[in-house]
């Protein structure tokens, strides 16, 4: 009897609000691809398996990063915050910026960019009070597995520290010395390729599909697919850029585009896992990117490097969204979003409910694909310190960007996504009222830096 009870219980807490089990969840997060650099978008690279993905499910066509560079990108997927809150406002040093002891004398806490016009401190991992979706999740009775790159803090930071019961291939590497082993200098989680010539790639991918095809925990599986690719150096797989140059690219292009093809593989390869576990139908999917691409970013404007990191080019991603039986196929809204929203999106999905985390900023998505009620017009803001330019806010069709210099500009990203008509002297109510707008963010939201 008591055994009869105690099996009911856990059957019980499988459930979610749609009445079945619940469902598994894979995202993947990859590094530096633009916007536009899917098949779908731009014939010239082959992704039918993100194209498939995107006609199974939903398109989220302004989709944002609420600070477009690798480290502040991860920290905001994982924890639901804008970076700036807690004091990550670039990428976590490696050996190229400046040491900085904090006022509690913690040294390499902080480190300073030479080259940052304010010289503005940046925290140098994520801090463990942050609650991240793997903590969340871990709650709501899911295993954690965390794949790939993460930059978000040294050995005392890893996954493990945060929430994921499991990680592979982890260092705290911006990006590899290459994609063909040796992967990594002296700390290399994947030193066993060394004498392979595996590409990096297809290791994460192959450890992928062994950890779902081998899956047998009686509980809901989180995948946090973060890849490497295809941040530089531009190294693509052998076979792929023999492919892309007989289609007439050259150099670091047919590098790029085949990258992009590795990437494509391995989520046509994980699908196919899911679909094989039997599982397809109870995974929801997630694809997107951390920052805008190396290249160009046409028809955006801005990318990763050049000082427009904020316009379209650099901050607004890639974003795939399926859920068996709930996202509609082959639909698109253009309701901007940012990937802050994933994490109360997921916790809306394992849990049931609506996340009650108050220091978490991003927004459930599921009354978007639900067809449900969904405010629209709420700001989405940005904030990253390299240059002049370093701080935006995107309300409806709006987005006023802003620069330390004092110069501010003001688009329709509806009618110029572009962004090639500044209307800053034009649309003076619209311009004031975004500016009052970002004042009042920034004083509650940019902490107070204390330099040395």
């Amino acid at each position: 009897m008591k055994k009869s009870i105690v099996a009911l219980v856990i059957l019980m807490a499988l459930q979610t609000s749609f009445g079945q089990k619940k469902p598994n969840v894979v995202l993947f997060f990859v590094d530096d691809l633009g916007w536009a650099d899917l098949g779908y978008r731009n014939a010239k690279f082959h992704t039918p398996n993100i194209d498939q993905l995107k006609k199974d499910g939903m398109e989220f066509s302004r989709a944002y990063i609420a600070t477009p560079t690798c480290s502040p990108s991860r920290a905001s997927i994982l924890t639901g915050r804008e970076p700036v809150r807690f004091q990550m406002v670039r990428h976590i040093d490696d050996g190229n910026g400046i040491d900085f002891d904090d006022k509690s004398n913690s040294i390499n806490n902080f480190s300073l960019w030479p080259n940052d016009p304010v010289q503005m401190p940046s925290i140098n991992m994520l801090p463990l009070d942050e609650i991240t979706y793997a903590e969340r999740l871990k709650e709501l009775g899911y295993y954690n597995f965390f794949l790939g790159k993460w930059h978000l803090g040294d050995a005392r930071y890893y996954p493990s520290k945060q929430g994921f019961d499991e990680d592979y291939g982890v260092c705290n590497y911006g990006h590899p010395k290459g994609y063909y082993p040796p992967f990594f200098k002296d700390v290399n989680p994947l030193a066993s390729f060394d004498k392979s010539d595996l590409y990096l790639e297809t290791v994460l991918a192959d450890k992928a599909v062994d950890f779902i095809s081998n899956y047998k925990k009686d509980k809901p599986f989180m995948l946090s697919y973060f890849h490497y690719d295809v941040h530089g150096p531009q190294i693509g797989r052998k076979d792929w850029v023999e492919q892309y140059k007989k289609e007439g690219l050259k150099g670091k292009d047919a590098e790029y585009a085949a990258m992009i093809s590795a990437v494509d593989e391995s989520v046509g390869r994980v699908r196919k896992a899911l679909i094989e576990k039997g599982i397809a139908d109870n995974t929801v999917i997630l694809f997107t990117s951390d920052q805008g691409g190396f290249f160009s970013n046409a028809p955006l404007s801005g990318g990763k490097t050049g000082g427009n990191t904020l316009g379209e080019g650099g901050a607004r991603v890639p974003f795939i969204m399926y859920y068996p039986g709930v996202t509609k196929a082959n639909t698109s809204t253009a309701i901007p979003i940012q990937t802050i929203d994933v994490f109360p999106t997921l916790v809306d999905i394992a849990g049931g409910k609506v996340c009650k985390d108050k220091q978490v900023n991003g927004k459930s998505l599921l009354p978007i694909v639900k067809g449900e009620k969904f405010k629209e017009d709420r700001s989405l803001y940005f904030f990253r310190s390299y240059e002049d330019q370093y701080a935006a806010v995107i309300a409806g069709d709006w987005k006023l960007i802003k620069y330390h210099s004092g110069l501010f500009h003001l688009f329709n990203i509806k009618k110029d996504q572009a962004e090639q008509h500044d209307l800053i002297d034009i649309e003076l109510r619209q311009a004031a009222r975004l500016k009052k707008d970002i004042a009042k963010w920034e004083k509650k939201a940019v902490p107070a830096y204390n330099k040395k």
